[in-house]
């Protein structure tokens, strides 16, 4: 495809590869519909967000490569990478993006379970006798 622009988004454990050329709307994730993809809505939604940011949800076709994590970080890995690829595209997308919160890598992650811990932080139980 000519004039295609690629990105990468990172959410907790998930890595997605955005792909984006000029099109009438239609996303993939792993050749599959996004929409097949991530049969909940709040996860359509976050993956639709960027798009929906500077209205043009029938614009431009998507193609996302996603591996690891579960399907919530994946949704925000997709997500992000969509908004940093919008802005390769057109740097004039960022104000919009940027005041939506679309631009910052979400840094939370799972904690390291701690060695005589049940968990991260959780303790056994505590007896006295």
């Amino acid at each position: 495809m000519e004039n295609q622009k690629n990105s990468v988004g990172r959410r907790k454990e998930a890595v997605t590869r955005v792909f984006i050329s000029k099109g009438n709307g239609k996303i993939t994730i792993n050749d599959k519909d996004y929409k097949k993809y991530f049969p909940l809505v709040y996860l359509q939604n976050q993956v639709e967000r960027p798009l929906k940011t500077i209205e043009a949800t029938d614009k431009f076709d998507i193609k996302i490569n996603a591996t690891g994590g579960g399907v919530k970080g994946q949704a925000e890995a997709a997500m992000l990478g969509i908004a940093r690829v919008l802005i390769d595209l057109n740097p004039d997308y960022r104000p919009a993006l940027k005041v939506a919160g679309l631009l910052k890598r979400d840094p939370r992650s799972v904690e390291r379970k701690k060695f005589g811990k049940k968990k991260a932080r959780k303790s056994f139980q505590f007896s006295k006798r």
